[in-house]
């Protein structure tokens, strides 16, 4: 179900989905790939909730726009259609610390609000860039975020002062990371910094690289898709959050009744 987010910037739209019980349950917030809010995120966020979640996910690209912000085929192939990436690296250049800041309170103001979300701290997955925003917000809001998981994140190691492997001591939840193997963005040097940062700080952390799974093997509707990569991701990422509200909620019964 569409919901509006209030921010410090306007109104973030959003995809909200919960099981349709009437309980609340744990909130988890997705955060988005470069290519933005689409039915197939949709999709996952759907497939989240069913195993007893509240899913708030939200449109990163709305101070372009209400999703979705640029036009996108049904199926994303970058090699076929290059000018996608000339669209979306604006956006995800504008996704600045201080501007993830801002918006990240708003949806975790608006996840402890919302009357289908359980007391306690919430999950944070993303995709690609999504996984590095979800660092750098479990490190900028430790007391809200529970447990973090990223899949073909990146970049997590840069040489600038907010990469996220240096903001690893702000950080107490705990998190799983899934590196695609074939992955330019994050390369073994470094997925070990990333784990020695990790290490360091004593965050509780596993990491694991999908091997021969592509740079966004997680997405159904692009041509890096791996479906048993991406199925090995659910079963990671449901293990990583924190308990479901209800174990026995199928995929059939998300609600889409949201708030506005």
């Amino acid at each position: 179900m569409p919901v509006d987010v209030r921010t410090a910037d306007g109104v973030a739209d959003a995809y909200l989905a919960y099981p349709g019980d009437g309980a609340p349950h744990p909130g988890v917030l997705v955060i988005q790939d470069g290519f933005g809010l689409r039915p197939g995120l949709r999709s996952l966020a759907d497939r989240i909730a069913a195993h007893g979640y509240t899913v708030l996910l939200p449109n990163a690209y709305y101070r372009h726009g209400r999703a979705p912000v640029i036009e996108l085929p049904d199926f994303i192939d970058p090699e076929q259609r290059p000018e996608i990436f000339q669209q979306v690296f604006p956006m995800i250049r504008e996704l600045t610390p201080e501007l993830l800041r801002s918006d990240a309170a708003a949806y975790l103001e608006w996840l402890a609000a919302a009357p289908q979300v359980a007391a306690g701290k919430v999950g944070v997955t993303g995709y690609c860039m999504g996984a590095r925003l979800a660092v750098l917000v479990a490190a900028m809001f430790p007391g809200r975020v529970g447990a973090v998981a990223g899949f073909h994140g990146g970049p997590l190691v840069t040489d600038t002062p907010d990469s996220p492997h240096l903001m690893a001591g702000n950080i107490t939840a705990e998190l799983y990371f899934a590196h695609a193997g074939e992955d330019d963005h994050m390369t073994p040097e470094h997925i070990d910094r990333f784990d020695e940062a990790l290490a360091t700080a004593g965050v509780r952390h596993r990491t694991e690289v999908y091997e021969g799974a592509r740079h966004g093997f997680t997405q159904a509707d692009t041509s890096a898709y791996d479906p048993a990569a991406a199925e090995r991701h659910y079963r990671e990422l449901l293990a990583t959050l924190p308990p479901g509200g209800s174990a026995s909620v199928s995929e059939n019964s998300v609600s889409g009744d949201g708030r506005e």
